[in-house]
């Protein structure tokens, strides 16, 4: 995991891209999100199945998870955002549900009702946008109520919101397809 200046410098490094690690950071991170405070989550999807938390320094303060399908455990954690209350939300691809945890990794709750979802955007007012591969994204209010859902050409591996309102996919197959805001 990089963290890069303005100018592009390299200003912190966690891991070493050629030691893989099981049950360690990292095997083959998959997002990565910083909360209000500065503290660093990454989602280590791929083999690993656990979050890891940093401090904004890179030190190491804890990690959760494991592979499985009870709370708490991860098929492939895909997507990782941090709200404005500290809370975790992540994207759990191949157990198609987000769950949700505090600061310290303690489960809250987990929502459904999507096919394998990729990714997580949450926008300035706390509305949150999962895509996943129906192709679909899916929009929700802050206690998981849907709200809407919208279909793309694509699936959308990757979701980001500007300040105007707008959203953008990253398909798999076809590129960022940019979606106006409802």
């Amino acid at each position: 995991m990089f963290k890069f200046n303005a100018e592009g410098e390299v200003n912190l490094r966690i891991g070493n891209r050629e030691k893989p690690s099981w049950q360690s950071p990292f095997n083959h991170p998959t997002d990565v999100a910083v909360s209000p405070s500065g503290e660093i989550y990454v989602s280590d999807g791929y083999g690993n199945a656990r979050v890891h938390k940093f401090s904004p320094e890179g030190d190491l303060l804890l990690s959760w998870g494991r592979p499985g399908s009870n709370p708490g455990e991860f098929h492939t954690p895909h997507g990782i955002w941090v709200d404005k209350q500290d809370k975790i939300y992540v994207v759990d691809r191949d157990n198609n549900r987000v769950q949700i945890f505090d600061s310290e990794g303690n489960y809250l709750t987990a929502w459904y009702d999507f096919f394998h979802p990729m990714d997580i955007f949450i926008d300035a007012e706390g509305v949150i946008y999962v895509t996943d591969q129906t192709p679909r994204f899916t929009v929700l209010n802050s206690e998981g109520m849907l709200l809407s859902r919208g279909f793309a050409p694509d699936a959308g591996h990757g979701i980001w919101g500007d300040s105007q309102g707008n959203l953008y996919l990253a398909g798999l197959q076809s590129g960022v397809v940019k979606l106006a805001k409802q």
